[in-house]
């Protein structure tokens, strides 16, 4: 004859399993439209500088170019946002900008070039970056922003059909 079996008189316990919680980011992601806007002044040494505003992460870089459009000659130079805003320049030969037609523009960079603080916010590609002024990388890095403005810089007001700002030396 063989011994009962032990049974355990003790109720097993059962803990309630816990649901897996979706962990919040630890910072929101950058939800707006993307907003840059440049005012650009011709100083008396007839160089220019940029400053802009904006409504992107402070830290994000941005990178400022100045183009004129007779030659393609550029100056360029990279910034970061620092409270909503931003200066780039001065811009131009030390002899000054020649008369003529010029483009500025405002290029935020690809999310593998951002700051740690940035890339949390708009993304490691800049996923999160909208709004009209928001594009495809052309190099397949994620999203990019780009904003640009034209201006003439001279002493006579030029014929031209499009809209644009005639800068005056201050």
């Amino acid at each position: 004859m063989s011994a009962p079996a032990e049974t355990n008189a003790a109720a097993e316990v059962r803990e309630p399993a816990s649901e897996a919680l979706p962990e919040a980011p630890a910072v929101p992601p950058f939800d707006q439209p993307v907003n840059i806007d440049i005012d650009s002044r011709l100083g008396a040494d007839r160089r220019l500088t940029v400053e802009g505003d904006t409504n992107l992460p402070d830290e994000t870089r941005l990178q400022v170019i100045l183009e004129r459009e007779f030659s393609g000659m550029r100056w360029r130079e990279r910034v970061s946002v620092t409270e909503g805003g931003f200066v780039a320049g001065p811009f131009g030969p030390g002899s000054g900008l020649p008369d003529g037609g010029y483009r500025v523009r405002v290029d935020v960079q690809a999310g593998s070039v951002q700051p740690h603080s940035v890339r949390e916010r708009l993304g490691e590609k800049n996923e999160h970056l909208s709004g009209p002024l928001v594009e495809r990388s052309p190099h397949g890095l994620g999203k990019v922003a780009r904003y640009s403005q034209r201006f003439l810089v001279g002493n006579e007001t030029r014929h031209t059909l499009d809209h644009v700002e005639v800068k005056e030396v201050e």
